[in-house]
């Protein structure tokens, strides 16, 4: 859950060994709402104690399961933008790289110049960096713990090309074009699913006239011939 929390980007301004206390916090003022909520319909209602206590725990667990639902939805509306950002960091990255720089300065002029939730991890390895964590374990931190499995990837070839070397410019880019080609297959899916939810009511108004204009003529074809 710790990692989860951190994930989704909430509580940042709240102490990373706080955040799960944070967060069962709120989510216990959450279930305490839906309780005094479930409570409040169920005396409206007036159908006997039991009636109003199951209310109130209904009331409960659906706002608790709504303060988890809040935590899912942060964590992938984080993932959709570091989908977005992730592709210019490699691009960026792949061009100071290639021009002589160092992958761990590299990094630390992405992080001085820029900002988002890739930028956001990248500058928590240059914390670890600065603190006496070697480079290569820094990467696989941030690669272990990020939400999103194509920052994961470029995290991964920063800490192998620190720890064993290799042609990080090259790989950045074919991660940048990976990352491009995922996204416009998520897009050509979700494209595909939004026309098929556009029939859908044309099909629901248009199949029941249409079933009217065949069956209609029926009666008087069977009928018909029999006289």
């Amino acid at each position: 859950m710790r990692l989860r929390i951190k994930q989704s980007g909430l509580y940042a301004d709240v102490a990373e060994a706080d955040q799960l206390a944070e967060y069962r916090l709120r989510q216990l003022g959450t279930a305490l709402l839906g309780v005094v909520a479930g409570l409040a319909a169920g005396v409206v209602l007036d159908r006997g104690i039991v009636f109003m206590l199951s209310m109130a725990f209904l009331g409960g667990f659906v706002f608790a399961a709504r303060a988890r639902g809040a935590l899912d939805r942060a964590i992938e509306e984080r993932q959709q933008r570091m989908r977005i950002e992730i592709y210019t960091i490699n691009q960026l990255l792949a061009m100071r790289v290639r021009v002589g720089g160092g992958i761990v300065q590299a990094v630390q002029q992405m992080v001085l110049r820029g900002s988002g939730a890739v930028v956001d991890e990248l500058r928590e390895a240059v914390r670890l960096i600065r603190n006496g964590m070697a480079a290569s374990e820094a990467f696989g931190r941030i690669a272990r713990n990020t939400p999103e499995p194509h920052c994961g990837r470029t995290y991964a070839l920063l800490a192998a090309a620190e720890e064993r070397g290799a042609d990080l410019g090259l790989a950045l880019l074919a991660l940048s074009e990976d990352v491009r080609e995922a996204r416009r297959e998520a897009m050509k899916r979700t494209a595909t699913k939004r026309r098929a939810a556009m029939l859908i009511p044309t099909i629901a108004i248009l199949a029941p006239v249409l079933l009217l204009f065949v069956a209609a003529p029926l009666p008087d074809i069977v009928f018909g011939g029999l006289r």
